[in-house]
């Protein structure tokens, strides 16, 4: 009994330093908001519709503000927004806000802006695109901590369908073990040095990638899969704003609920 006790305390002893550790490691979120939102349509960017009564990218940032692992915000915007996301941090009191940055020509030259605008003090960093609003709290944790503990993590969600490899002229190659397939998403979280050696070698070689992750896969670095746990979908149309609309709606209701019970 007395060596289950002292192996049981000693567990303890081990979380409360790793959570101490994890604490006092600086880590900064990348909001990246620079898209065009071609896909949407309408004049207005998708990160500035209103969602649950305020803008979509409001909602990122609260997300990120909330975290206790996460220590400060840089946005990477369009050119021109940079002071209206000052003002968007300060009516919704996102503390954690330190800049926004011009983005890129490209999302992949975008999110290196934002890493480069980091604080020196950065040692890890959590990429996550502005029009992901529904991202979970618990989700940020996990892909933090994950990256802490292997240098490079990715949120994604388990594909569910089955899904068929195809050739160019349209007939299936092969199916894919669904158990093994994943549908990448945001935040994704790295070792700030590892990510900037990776993105810069990436850029000086000309090598072009759809999402942060893959820069690591192209160096055949290892990267961690973090199941969202949730929904955590892009808002990319109309109906995908509708959805999350519904979602936030949803919530609000189960609060609601347990404030009166």
């Amino acid at each position: 009994m007395k060596i289950k006790k002292k192996k049981k305390n000693a567990c303890r002893l081990k979380r409360f330093f790793r959570k101490i550790f994890r604490k006092a490691v600086f880590t900064s979120a990348i909001i990246v908001a620079g898209g065009s939102s071609t896909r949407f349509g309408g004049q207005t960017p998708k990160q500035f519709l209103f969602l649950a009564g305020m803008p979509v990218v409001v909602h990122t940032l609260l997300a990120f503000e909330k975290s206790s692992l996460i220590d400060e915000i840089v946005v990477v915007c369009r050119p021109g927004e940079e002071n209206l996301y000052r003002e968007l941090a300060d009516r919704y009191a996102v503390t954690k806000f330190r800049k926004a940055v011009e983005g890129g020509d490209t999302r992949q030259r975008s999110a290196l802006r934002g890493v480069e605008a980091t604080d020196t003090k950065a040692r890890y960093v959590l990429i996550h695109d502005a029009a992901r609003p529904l991202v979970r709290e618990e989700t940020i944790r996990d892909v933090a901590l994950a990256a802490h503990d292997h240098r490079a993590a990715c949120a994604a969600t388990p594909c569910r369908d089955t899904v068929k490899i195809v050739s160019e002229d349209g007939f299936i190659e092969r199916t894919e073990e669904r158990s093994h397939v994943y549908l990448a998403a945001t935040p994704q979280g790295f070792y700030k040095p590892l990510y900037l050696a990776c993105a810069l070698s990436a850029e000086k070689e000309k090598i072009e990638v759809t999402d942060d992750a893959s820069l690591l896969e192209a160096y055949h670095y290892p990267v961690r899969i973090v199941d969202c746990g949730g929904p955590n979908g892009k808002i990319t149309t109309p109906e995908d704003l509708f959805a999350a609309e519904a979602l936030f709606q949803k919530a609000a209701g189960v609060r609601e609920d347990k404030e009166e019970k």
